[in-house]
């Protein structure tokens, strides 16, 4: 079992809009993949993305101009 860690988590109204977050965030090339939603949250769609806590400031710069539900610090 993986240590747990602090992560930034992004969830979705549609998968769709999951799948084009992953794809933009591989071409700025920040960390993270799409996870299922964490059990602690509820999301429209089951899939969120988990980032590392270094990638909060990109991740934040990206949800300005991409569709999501709720970004969330958890300890994943």
């Amino acid at each position: 079992m993986r240590p747990k860690e602090l992560r930034i988590i992004v969830t979705f109204e549609t998968t769709t809009a999951a799948m084009a977050f992953e794809s933009e965030a591989k071409k700025r090339q920040i960390a993270g993949r799409l996870i299922p939603v964490p059990r602690e949250i509820t999301a429209g769609c089951g899939l969120s993305f988990s980032a590392p806590i270094e990638e909060k400031e990109q991740i934040y710069n990206l949800i300005q101009q991409l569709q999501y539900q709720q970004v969330l610090e958890l300890i994943i």
